[in-house]
Protein backbone atom coordinates (compact mmCIF):
# COMPACT_ATOMS: atom_id res chain seq x y z
CA UNK A 1 0.00 0.00 0.00
CA UNK A 2 2.38 2.58 -1.32
CA UNK A 3 5.76 3.41 0.26
CA UNK A 4 6.35 5.21 3.66
CA UNK A 5 7.86 8.22 5.02
CA UNK A 6 8.79 9.14 8.86
CA UNK A 7 8.05 12.69 10.55
CA UNK A 8 10.21 14.28 13.41
CA UNK A 9 8.75 17.33 14.20
CA UNK A 10 10.45 19.14 17.40
CA UNK A 11 8.08 20.72 19.70
CA UNK A 12 10.69 22.86 21.54
CA UNK A 13 12.23 24.12 18.25
CA UNK A 14 12.62 27.84 17.93
CA UNK A 15 11.93 28.39 21.65
CA UNK A 16 15.53 28.99 23.38
CA UNK A 17 17.08 31.69 24.98
CA UNK A 18 18.24 33.03 21.88
CA UNK A 19 14.59 34.33 21.47
CA UNK A 20 15.78 36.89 24.66
CA UNK A 21 19.08 37.86 23.60
CA UNK A 22 17.76 38.78 19.40
CA UNK A 23 14.81 38.92 16.89
CA UNK A 24 14.47 35.35 15.97
CA UNK A 25 10.65 34.11 14.87
CA UNK A 26 8.96 31.88 16.59
CA UNK A 27 7.17 29.55 15.25
CA UNK A 28 4.80 27.79 17.70
CA UNK A 29 3.51 24.45 17.71
CA UNK A 30 0.24 25.18 15.86
CA UNK A 31 1.60 26.58 12.79
CA UNK A 32 3.82 23.26 13.02
CA UNK A 33 0.44 21.31 13.24
CA UNK A 34 -0.36 23.09 9.63
CA UNK A 35 2.77 22.43 8.12
CA UNK A 36 2.64 18.96 9.39
CA UNK A 37 -1.01 18.49 7.69
CA UNK A 38 0.29 20.19 4.49
CA UNK A 39 3.17 17.80 4.13
CA UNK A 40 0.76 14.63 5.18
CA UNK A 41 -1.58 16.08 2.54
CA UNK A 42 0.94 15.76 -0.09
CA UNK A 43 2.69 13.08 0.45
CA UNK A 44 0.05 10.52 0.03
CA UNK A 45 -1.44 12.42 -2.76
CA UNK A 46 2.07 10.74 -4.56
CA UNK A 47 1.87 7.63 -3.18
CA UNK A 48 2.73 7.63 0.66
CA UNK A 49 0.36 5.11 2.37
CA UNK A 50 1.89 4.79 5.92
CA UNK A 51 3.22 7.46 8.04
CA UNK A 52 5.09 7.54 10.99
CA UNK A 53 5.37 10.24 13.38
CA UNK A 54 7.52 10.69 16.53
CA UNK A 55 5.34 11.10 19.72
CA UNK A 56 5.99 14.55 21.50
CA UNK A 57 4.46 16.50 24.32
CA UNK A 58 2.19 18.51 22.32
CA UNK A 59 0.88 15.34 20.33
CA UNK A 60 1.41 17.17 17.01
CA UNK A 61 1.41 13.20 15.06
CA UNK A 62 -2.25 12.27 17.25
CA UNK A 63 -3.58 16.30 16.48
CA UNK A 64 -2.84 16.25 12.68
CA UNK A 65 -4.54 12.55 12.30
CA UNK A 66 -7.18 13.38 14.29
CA UNK A 67 -7.68 16.49 12.76
CA UNK A 68 -7.42 15.60 9.29
CA UNK A 69 -9.91 12.44 9.75
CA UNK A 70 -12.52 15.05 11.19
CA UNK A 71 -11.91 16.78 8.14
CA UNK A 72 -12.34 13.71 5.92
CA UNK A 73 -9.34 14.22 3.91
CA UNK A 74 -6.61 11.63 5.40
CA UNK A 75 -6.08 8.34 3.04
CA UNK A 76 -2.73 7.44 4.52
CA UNK A 77 -2.14 5.19 7.14
CA UNK A 78 -0.65 7.10 10.35
CA UNK A 79 1.17 5.71 13.34
CA UNK A 80 2.76 7.13 16.19
CA UNK A 81 5.67 5.17 17.22
CA UNK A 82 6.10 3.16 20.41
CA UNK A 83 8.44 4.84 22.38
CA UNK A 84 9.19 6.52 25.30
CA UNK A 85 8.88 10.53 25.24
CA UNK A 86 11.78 11.71 27.84
CA UNK A 87 11.61 15.87 25.69
CA UNK A 88 15.13 15.96 25.07
CA UNK A 89 17.15 15.64 21.65
CA UNK A 90 17.42 11.86 22.57
CA UNK A 91 13.68 11.67 21.34
CA UNK A 92 14.73 12.51 17.88
CA UNK A 93 17.88 10.47 17.85
CA UNK A 94 15.59 7.21 19.13
CA UNK A 95 12.55 7.79 16.58
CA UNK A 96 15.21 8.20 13.76
CA UNK A 97 16.84 4.77 14.81
CA UNK A 98 13.31 3.25 14.69
CA UNK A 99 11.91 4.60 11.45
CA UNK A 100 15.20 3.56 9.51
CA UNK A 101 14.69 -0.22 11.42
CA UNK A 102 10.76 -0.24 9.84
CA UNK A 103 12.06 0.77 7.03
CA UNK A 104 10.83 3.70 6.05
CA UNK A 105 12.18 5.75 2.46
CA UNK A 106 12.56 9.33 3.68
CA UNK A 107 12.36 11.03 7.23
CA UNK A 108 11.02 14.51 7.24
CA UNK A 109 12.30 16.46 10.02
CA UNK A 110 10.72 20.01 11.37
CA UNK A 111 13.55 21.70 13.89
CA UNK A 112 16.35 23.61 13.62
CA UNK A 113 20.18 22.48 13.30
CA UNK A 114 19.82 20.90 16.66
CA UNK A 115 17.23 18.62 15.72
CA UNK A 116 19.15 17.68 12.46
CA UNK A 117 22.23 16.95 14.07
CA UNK A 118 20.13 14.58 16.57
CA UNK A 119 18.60 12.69 13.80
CA UNK A 120 21.83 12.15 12.10
CA UNK A 121 22.88 10.96 15.05
CA UNK A 122 20.12 7.67 14.82
CA UNK A 123 20.25 7.36 10.91
CA UNK A 124 22.30 5.83 8.47
CA UNK A 125 21.08 5.24 5.58
CA UNK A 126 17.27 6.56 5.06
CA UNK A 127 17.27 9.66 3.37
CA UNK A 128 16.07 13.16 5.59
CA UNK A 129 14.12 15.76 4.60
CA UNK A 130 15.00 18.75 7.11
CA UNK A 131 12.38 22.11 7.09
CA UNK A 132 13.18 24.70 9.13
CA UNK A 133 11.29 25.70 12.10
CA UNK A 134 14.54 26.07 14.47
CA UNK A 135 16.45 29.09 15.19
CA UNK A 136 19.71 28.88 13.47
CA UNK A 137 18.84 27.36 10.28
CA UNK A 138 22.21 26.51 7.94
CA UNK A 139 21.29 22.85 7.63
CA UNK A 140 17.43 23.15 7.54
CA UNK A 141 15.53 24.33 4.55
CA UNK A 142 13.24 26.95 4.40
CA UNK A 143 10.43 24.94 2.26
CA UNK A 144 6.58 24.92 2.11
CA UNK A 145 5.11 22.04 4.06
CA UNK A 146 3.43 21.16 1.00
CA UNK A 147 6.22 20.61 -1.26
CA UNK A 148 8.35 19.06 1.43
CA UNK A 149 5.30 16.44 1.37
CA UNK A 150 5.56 15.74 -2.44
CA UNK A 151 9.56 15.51 -2.35
CA UNK A 152 9.61 13.48 0.61
CA UNK A 153 7.03 11.23 -1.40
CA UNK A 154 9.57 11.18 -4.32
CA UNK A 155 12.76 10.82 -2.73
CA UNK A 156 11.01 7.84 -0.60
CA UNK A 157 10.19 6.04 -3.82
CA UNK A 158 13.41 6.54 -5.04
CA UNK A 159 15.53 3.18 -6.31
CA UNK A 160 18.68 4.85 -4.35
CA UNK A 161 19.07 7.90 -1.96
CA UNK A 162 22.17 8.78 -4.62
CA UNK A 163 19.39 9.26 -7.20
CA UNK A 164 17.49 12.26 -4.93
CA UNK A 165 19.80 13.14 -2.08
CA UNK A 166 23.22 14.89 -1.36
CA UNK A 167 25.20 13.14 0.82
CA UNK A 168 26.61 15.59 3.70
CA UNK A 169 29.53 16.41 5.66
CA UNK A 170 29.77 16.29 9.64
CA UNK A 171 32.51 17.14 12.20
CA UNK A 172 33.65 14.20 13.95
CA UNK A 173 34.48 15.23 17.78
CA UNK A 174 37.03 12.91 19.13
CA UNK A 175 38.00 12.68 23.22
CA UNK A 176 40.88 10.69 23.90
CA UNK A 177 40.95 9.04 20.52
CA UNK A 178 37.01 8.05 20.97
CA UNK A 179 34.27 9.16 19.34
CA UNK A 180 32.33 11.45 21.64
CA UNK A 181 29.80 13.30 19.18
CA UNK A 182 29.01 15.59 15.73
CA UNK A 183 27.67 18.26 14.29
CA UNK A 184 26.48 19.14 10.87
CA UNK A 185 27.10 22.56 10.65
CA UNK A 186 29.38 23.71 13.71
CA UNK A 187 31.67 22.99 16.31
CA UNK A 188 32.69 25.87 18.66
CA UNK A 189 35.20 25.33 21.23
CA UNK A 190 34.41 27.95 24.48
CA UNK A 191 35.56 28.78 27.89
CA UNK A 192 32.25 27.84 29.77
CA UNK A 193 32.60 24.78 32.47
CA UNK A 194 28.90 23.75 32.07
CA UNK A 195 26.13 23.23 29.65
CA UNK A 196 23.50 26.28 31.45
CA UNK A 197 20.68 27.01 28.92
CA UNK A 198 22.78 25.55 26.19
CA UNK A 199 22.63 28.43 23.66
CA UNK A 200 25.93 30.05 23.46
CA UNK A 201 25.93 34.12 23.40
CA UNK A 202 28.89 35.33 24.71
CA UNK A 203 31.26 35.55 21.65
CA UNK A 204 33.70 36.50 24.36
CA UNK A 205 33.90 33.02 25.32
CA UNK A 206 34.48 32.01 21.88
CA UNK A 207 38.25 30.13 21.18
CA UNK A 208 37.54 28.08 17.75
CA UNK A 209 35.03 27.35 15.37
CA UNK A 210 35.27 24.74 13.01
CA UNK A 211 32.32 24.45 9.88
CA UNK A 212 31.63 21.96 7.26
CA UNK A 213 30.32 25.01 5.04
CA UNK A 214 29.93 28.68 5.68
CA UNK A 215 28.31 31.84 3.76
CA UNK A 216 27.80 35.33 4.71
CA UNK A 217 24.21 34.87 3.90
CA UNK A 218 23.91 32.50 7.45
CA UNK A 219 22.99 32.94 10.54
CA UNK A 220 24.91 31.26 13.78
CA UNK A 221 28.28 30.54 14.12
CA UNK A 222 28.92 29.70 10.45
CA UNK A 223 28.45 33.01 9.54
CA UNK A 224 31.54 34.26 11.17
CA UNK A 225 33.78 32.63 8.90
CA UNK A 226 31.17 32.63 6.61
CA UNK A 227 32.37 36.51 6.58
CA UNK A 228 36.17 35.60 5.26
CA UNK A 229 35.53 32.49 3.19
CA UNK A 230 32.61 30.53 1.87
CA UNK A 231 32.29 26.83 1.83
CA UNK A 232 29.81 24.91 -0.38
CA UNK A 233 28.36 21.38 1.12
CA UNK A 234 30.05 19.86 -1.44
CA UNK A 235 32.92 21.03 -1.38
CA UNK A 236 35.77 18.49 -0.05
CA UNK A 237 36.77 21.15 2.87
CA UNK A 238 35.45 22.93 5.78
CA UNK A 239 36.90 25.92 7.58
CA UNK A 240 38.36 26.08 10.82
CA UNK A 241 38.88 29.69 12.84
CA UNK A 242 41.01 30.59 15.95
CA UNK A 243 39.30 33.44 17.73
CA UNK A 244 41.97 36.63 18.76
CA UNK A 245 39.61 38.68 21.02
CA UNK A 246 42.27 41.39 20.45
CA UNK A 247 42.46 41.88 17.13
CA UNK A 248 40.88 42.94 14.40
CA UNK A 249 38.07 41.10 12.55
CA UNK A 250 35.03 40.41 10.93
CA UNK A 251 31.32 41.90 11.91
CA UNK A 252 29.02 39.02 11.17
CA UNK A 253 24.65 38.31 11.97
CA UNK A 254 25.36 35.54 14.90
CA UNK A 255 21.98 35.82 16.03
CA UNK A 256 19.00 37.32 13.65
CA UNK A 257 18.78 41.17 13.72
CA UNK A 258 21.97 41.04 16.27
CA UNK A 259 25.25 41.75 13.76
CA UNK A 260 28.30 41.52 16.11
CA UNK A 261 32.13 41.89 15.99
CA UNK A 262 34.52 38.83 16.28
CA UNK A 263 38.09 39.26 16.64
CA UNK A 264 40.12 36.68 14.03
CA UNK A 265 43.12 34.86 14.45
CA UNK A 266 44.27 31.99 11.94
CA UNK A 267 42.31 30.20 9.85
CA UNK A 268 41.72 28.27 6.73
CA UNK A 269 40.38 25.41 5.19
CA UNK A 270 40.07 22.02 6.61
CA UNK A 271 40.08 19.06 4.15
CA UNK A 272 38.22 16.16 4.57
CA UNK A 273 39.62 13.38 7.01
CA UNK A 274 42.18 16.20 7.79
CA UNK A 275 42.85 15.17 11.66
CA UNK A 276 42.83 18.59 13.98
CA UNK A 277 44.00 18.17 17.39
CA UNK A 278 42.89 21.48 19.73
CA UNK A 279 45.21 22.81 22.15
CA UNK A 280 43.80 24.47 24.91
CA UNK A 281 44.49 25.08 28.54
CA UNK A 282 42.38 24.25 31.37
CA UNK A 283 38.68 22.84 30.75
CA UNK A 284 36.34 24.12 28.38
CA UNK A 285 32.88 23.32 26.33
CA UNK A 286 32.35 22.01 23.05
CA UNK A 287 28.92 23.82 21.45
CA UNK A 288 27.89 21.66 18.49
CA UNK A 289 24.95 23.33 16.08
CA UNK A 290 24.16 25.92 18.29
CA UNK A 291 24.21 24.11 21.54
CA UNK A 292 26.69 23.65 24.37
CA UNK A 293 26.92 19.36 24.29
CA UNK A 294 30.31 18.26 25.53
CA UNK A 295 32.57 19.08 28.50
CA UNK A 296 36.19 18.93 28.30
CA UNK A 297 38.51 18.60 30.82
CA UNK A 298 42.20 19.44 31.11
CA UNK A 299 43.23 16.24 30.68
CA UNK A 300 41.28 15.20 27.54
CA UNK A 301 42.84 15.18 24.32
CA UNK A 302 39.73 16.30 21.50
CA UNK A 303 41.08 15.86 17.81
CA UNK A 304 38.11 17.29 15.28
CA UNK A 305 38.07 15.61 12.11
CA UNK A 306 35.52 16.63 9.11
CA UNK A 307 34.12 13.46 6.70
CA UNK A 308 31.67 12.99 4.36
CA UNK A 309 30.11 10.75 6.81
CA UNK A 310 26.61 12.43 7.59
CA UNK A 311 22.98 12.09 6.50
CA UNK A 312 21.77 11.75 3.11
CA UNK A 313 19.61 15.54 2.29
CA UNK A 314 17.01 15.13 -0.03
CA UNK A 315 17.69 17.49 -2.68
CA UNK A 316 13.78 18.99 -2.83
CA UNK A 317 14.57 20.82 -6.08
CA UNK A 318 16.02 18.31 -7.71
CA UNK A 319 14.10 15.92 -6.33
CA UNK A 320 10.60 17.81 -8.08
CA UNK A 321 12.78 18.21 -11.64
CA UNK A 322 13.61 14.55 -11.96
CA UNK A 323 10.16 13.65 -11.25
CA UNK A 324 8.70 16.58 -13.44
CA UNK A 325 11.16 15.33 -16.26
CA UNK A 326 9.64 11.69 -15.64
CA UNK A 327 6.28 12.99 -15.70
CA UNK A 328 4.97 11.92 -12.32
CA UNK A 329 2.94 15.05 -12.12
CA UNK A 330 0.78 14.12 -15.10
CA UNK A 331 -2.81 12.15 -14.68
CA UNK A 332 -4.11 10.36 -17.74
CA UNK A 333 -7.08 12.19 -17.84
CA UNK A 334 -5.06 15.88 -18.70
CA UNK A 335 -4.26 16.52 -22.49
CA UNK A 336 -0.03 16.06 -23.11
CA UNK A 337 1.43 19.37 -24.02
Amino acid sequence: MGTSIGIIANPASGKDIRRLVSYATVIDNQEKINILKRIVLAAQSFGVGHIFFMPDSFQMGWRVTKELLAEGRLQAECKMLEMTCKDCTHDSTAAAKKMEELGVGCVVVLGGDGTSRAVAKGIRETPILPVSTGTNNVYPMMVEGTVAGMAAAFAAGAASPKEVCCKDKRIELYVNGKLADIALIDAVITMDHCVGARAVWDLGRIREIAVTRCHPASIGFSAIPGSLAMVSPEDDFGYLLQANHSADGVLAPVAAGLLQGFGVGEHGRLMLNQDYEYQRKGTCMAALDGERELLLREEDSLVLRITREGPWRVDVRGTLEKACREGRFRQERLPKI
